[in-house]
């Protein structure tokens, strides 16, 4: 680490904007789009998870649905951190400012069932969704059109893959019971 610091901008704040957002809507927009972001990282974390201890005979598919979606929100969490900056704000990046400022619980550290996962990760989207659907308001209301856009197209993913995960949960399979054979 360099032994000369100097600070450019500090966390927690919003400065002027090259897009003419007003600083005080935009104060709003970036608080929002950093739990968006921080969610995200739950999000992300929680997938992987599963994504490393998936087992059974579905492995292979839902190893890879589950790396599809954390890349898709590792990319999202990414477009989210850039629109912080341009609205003049400052993401979140650390570990203690991520947890603050999150408002989904993640799984603990143990290993799961494959369906047990799979419903947790899919209570975790509806909440990401349904503060999707708040935020999309929100910016929209003060006129940051091109944010909810942004978080328009991010929500379509999100739905995608709850309602895969909702199809995975399904009691329907061609796998059979070790116990009916």
């Amino acid at each position: 680490m360099s032994s000369q610091e100097t600070v450019r901008r500090q966390a927690d704040t919003v400065g002027e904007n090259p897009v003419r957002i007003d600083e005080e809507k935009a104060k709003q927009i970036v608080e929002a789009l950093n739990t968006d972001l921080a969610d995200a990282y739950v999000l992300f974390h929680q997938l992987h998870k599963h994504h490393w201890n998936v087992e059974g005979a579905e492995h292979l598919d839902i190893h890879v649905f589950l790396q599809e979606a954390y890349e898709d929100v590792e990319e999202a969490a990414d477009e989210i951190a850039e629109r912080l900056q341009a609205l003049g704000g400052v993401p979140h990046a650390s570990m203690p400012a991520l947890s603050a400022a999150a408002t989904v619980e993640p799984e603990d550290e143990d290993v799961y069932d494959i369906r047990t996962s799979l419903s947790n990760d899919l209570e975790m989207y509806g909440d990401v969704i349904e503060s999707y659907r708040e935020h999309i308001e929100l910016v929209e209301g003060l006129g940051d059109y091109a944010t909810g856009e942004m978080l328009r197209e991010q929500l379509e993913d999100l739905e995608e893959h709850a309602h895969v995960i909702d199809h995975y949960l399904e009691d329907d399979t061609l796998v059979l019971e070790s116990a009916t054979r």
